[in-house]
């Protein structure tokens, strides 16, 4: 369905690339005040005869906070006041006053709001400047500057919350970072791969961490370093002191280090590996030169510790507070014993961090799926979560967790997020069970693909905060306020039919990796142009075929012909994928009614929901469509006569099916530039690629296909 037949009118406006990043630098919305909205009695009423008062000694991000607060009082709600010292203050009437409180819990503000005024104390002065936004998130949902008197004392569940950026891989401007901010990032993620490099080439690091620290953020390193010696061998001191007491020497002021398997393994003498870091196990050829065992970073090394302690040791030299995260993810699915023994070893003063959800089997319907990493469609925790957290509670190391929190998740690639709330919701209570039973300490909230602001992570934040809310009274606030009152009820509807749709989509890696991953832009391709290669430009840190296989089943087994319980797997994915598309399609409907009773000032933004949903429907379309066209072309070369020319028509249905489908995405991409770009892929299911996706396959129906047919 097209994106005119959902707003039943002619959307004209088309965005250029990139052109959603001047969203994601508005900190303050225009469009939060609503005019039809008057006070209660019982309500306090700010005006312009309020002043926002900072103390004497306020700091750089009280003083930051402070500005912020008195913007968003001129842009969010057309009210104008001033910010002063306390010292300018004479007389007691009314005011916003800002404070710092160290007997207050870690982590923790103080929120007052009385006749008096408000007060915003915090446990620090970052904290102080949560309040203040609290206090935004208290009149956006009230839609105007009116707020029932309270007293409340709130802590964050979990510190850090680590994002890399939506806006572009390893790019911050400083108005995202408030954005940031604002939803409940503390700490920022950057690739390193040397100093002030990334894959993107330079960048100043030392102005990144300056520039976030002004706001209360912080920057943590994710390491890209070659570690090619282990530590106890000759030189190594030498080697390492060059690589990370170089890179600290001249890059101080990152707050944390975080350590992948992949990202950082080293030659292991681990006898279960294969002893050889990855992209060194190479002949002349290409070819490994160690077969038949894991590389060093995907196995739970024994000798792991004893590189982390060399490294923690020449890096803490320099940067003594360095949190330093350990990040288990590559071995999820070894033994749980080597993953314990390494657990046990580890130095006490590291983190360790885990995926929630990867690493398990999950049944549906008496059908086992061994279902990939970054999904929703596990809500977790995984068994390998679990265990990890219960391990390194035990040994009384830090425990923090990949929760994809963000809101969005490798189940459809490139989608800026999943707008299935209580799918989220019932995540958030399995994080909590985990920190209070095992002390979840903090969150990595995405991947590269990164943190792209929404509903979805501004209920994660009234979350993660204690005492927590009723999220669904909090979700019905944020609807009336997103739709208005009259759709409210259809919203909440096409929610729940978007959550029930992501129990449909098993997250299997040749549909991650495949037409989930790039959406409709992905070309459905019979036996010719098998070395496809997908359009790309040459600053894509994972473009063109990186991290998507352009050919379906290319090198994957299925056997969904000739073994049964391959193909009851396999046929039971492509089932889910079709109610999934059915429940987004209903679900768009509802939304796409809701828009036509909003207010005017409401419709921009509660089409960019519906146009999120859609491109997820069409996602599911074409995942339909690339698994049904598997099925008969592993047939066609030994089907004859009538077989195959019967296979030939159905898979020219299929392809008219996904031309129309194609062609139905166009209108959302060109209205909203998130659609179809992932950070680290770049654009990937734009126009450009929908049109080279269209373009092969008339190839296939008018050229390929139809050379199958016998007379």
């Amino acid at each position: 369905m097209a994106l005119t037949n959902l707003y039943q009118e002619e959307v004209t406006v088309k965005e250029i690339h990139y052109q959603f990043r001047e969203r994601l630098s508005v900190v303050h919305r225009k469009d939060r005040r609503n005019p039809d909205v008057c006070p209660h009695p019982d309500e306090l009423e700010i005006d312009n005869t309020y002043p926002i008062i900072l103390p004497s000694e306020a700091d750089s991000v009280l003083i930051h906070a402070a500005r912020d607060l008195e913007d968003y009082f001129f842009t969010s709600m057309k009210i104008s006041l001033r910010v002063l010292r306390e010292e300018e203050i004479t007389g007691d009437s009314p005011c916003i006053r800002y404070g710092v409180d160290s007997t207050l819990p870690a982590h923790s503000y103080r929120f007052v709001a009385c006749d008096r005024g408000i007060r915003l104390t915090g446990s620090d002065s970052r904290m102080a400047a949560q309040a203040g936004y609290y206090l935004e998130d208290l009149l956006n949902l009230r839609e105007g500057p009116y707020l029932t008197f309270a007293d409340t004392v709130r802590t964050s569940l979990y510190t850090p919350r680590m994002a890399h950026s939506g806006y572009g891989l390893d790019m911050y401007p400083t108005e995202h970072i408030m954005a940031l901010a604002h939803h409940g990032v503390t700490a920022l993620l950057v690739f390193i791969k040397d100093v002030d490099i990334t894959p993107h080439g330079y960048h100043d690091f030392n102005d990144l961490c300056r520039r976030a620290a002004s706001v209360g953020v912080d920057v943590y390193a994710y390491c890209y370093f070659a570690n090619k010696l282990h530590p106890e061998d000759e030189g190594a001191e030498e080697y390492y002191e060059n690589l990370y007491g170089g890179f600290f020497d001249r890059c101080p002021y990152f707050k944390g280090l975080v350590f992948v398997g992949e990202s950082c393994e080293f030659p292991s003498k681990d006898p279960n590996t294969t002893g050889i870091r990855r992209l060194d196990n190479r002949d002349e050829r290409g070819r490994p030169l160690v077969t038949g065992k894991p590389s060093p970073g995907w196995w739970p090394c024994y000798d792991y510790p004893i590189w982390l302690n060399l490294v923690k040791r020449i890096a803490r030299k320099r940067c003594p507070d360095l949190d330093i995260v350990f990040w288990s993810y590559n071995w999820n699915r070894a033994p749980a014993e080597a993953r314990r023994a390494l657990i046990d070893a580890l130095p006490k003063d590291v983190t360790l961090q885990a995926t929630f959800e990867m690493g398990e089997t999950v049944v549906r319907g008496g059908i086992e799926h061994q279902v990939a990493d970054y999904t929703l469609y596990n809500i977790g925790p995984s068994g390998y979560l679990s265990g990890e957290a219960e391990c390194a509670s035990q040994n009384g190391l830090r425990f923090y967790a990949m929760t994809n929190t963000g809101g969005r998740t490798w189940d459809i690639g490139c989608a800026p997020y999943l707008p299935v709330p209580y799918r989220w919701m019932e995540r958030y209570r399995r994080m909590r069970e985990i920190h209070d039973t095992y002390g979840l300490h903090g969150t990595m909230e995405c991947h590269h693909y990164g943190f792209y602001p929404s509903f979805i992570s501004e209920l994660a934040k009234w979350a993660f905060y204690s005492p927590t809310p009723d999220l669904e009274e909090v979700l019905k606030a944020i609807v009336t306020r997103d739709f208005g009152p009259a759709g409210r009820d259809k919203v909440l509807r096409a929610y729940r039919l978007f959550g029930d749709a992501i129990d449909r989509m098993p997250a299997k890696s040749h549909d991650q990796y495949g037409p989930a991953r790039i959406g409709p832009a992905y070309p459905l391709v019979l036996f010719a142009g098998t070395d496809l290669k997908i359009p790309t430009v040459p600053y894509a840190h994972f473009g063109g075929n990186t991290i998507t296989t352009p050919v379906y089943g290319r090198g994957r087994v299925f056997d969904v012909h000739t073994d049964p319980q391959t193909n009851r797997i396999f046929m039971d994915e492509l089932s889910g994928f079709r109610k999934a598309a059915r429940l987004y399609d209903e679900g768009c409907q509802l939304l796409s009614e809701a828009i036509k009773t909003a207010p005017a000032c409401k419709q921009e933004e509660a089409r960019r929901i519906l146009g999120v949903a859609a491109f997820i429907r069409n996602t599911c379309r074409t995942v339909v469509n690339a698994k049904e066209f598997f099925l008969r072309k592993e047939l066609l070369l030994d089907s004859h006569g009538d077989h195959r020319n019967r296979l030939v028509r159905e898979m020219l249905d299929i392809c008219r099916r996904e031309e129309q489908n194609a062609r139905d995405t166009i209108p959302y991409v060109e209205f909203d530039s998130a659609l179809g770009y992932e950070p680290s892929m770049e654009y990937m299911c734009d126009r450009a690629h929908i049109e080279w996706k269209l373009d092969l396959l008339s190839k296939v129906m008018e050229q390929e296909l139809p050379s199958y047919h016998e007379s």
